[in-house]
């Protein structure tokens, strides 16, 4: 090689990375803490955020599954109703095993960011049924 040398990173920037959960800045630390099950939230709108933005990803997710199956009526709506509650209640009660009552208790938990999301699970099966299915 050329005899270049890597640049060094100050110590106190490599302690700084290590405080936030690691180099990959703060969207990384978010995610990366929401994906393990013994990190701390020091903040509770970050956590609300969290349950938010996952709310979000199954809506994508379960409505792009109903409109290639064909899911039709409430049948398809009480299934994602039952699926999005069912997995966030879950990943708050037995995977982080938090406590419900820092947070306004356990219907408040269910319930955040679940109107958002089912708008956006409308929308994405109403989208996939009718570009896959409809004549």
């Amino acid at each position: 090689m050329s005899g270049a040398r890597r640049r060094e990173e100050p110590p106190h920037a490599q302690q700084h990375a290590l405080a936030n959960g690691g180099g990959a800045g703060p969207r990384g630390s978010v995610w990366g803490k929401a994906l393990r099950s013994d990190s701390a939230w020091h903040d509770k709108d970050e956590f609300l955020d969290v349950i938010y933005w996952f709310r979000q990803i199954i809506a994508v997710i379960l409505g792009v599954i109903w409109g290639v199956v064909p899911l039709k009526g409430f049948v398809g709506i009480a299934i994602f109703c039952l699926i999005n509650a069912g997995v966030l209640y879950l990943y708050f009660s037995s995977f982080r095993q938090i406590d419900e009552e820092e947070y306004g208790g356990t219907w408040e938990l269910t319930k955040e960011g679940f109107m958002t999301s089912f708008a956006l699970f409308l929308v994405v099966w109403i989208i996939f049924y009718t570009a896959i299915h409809y004549d």
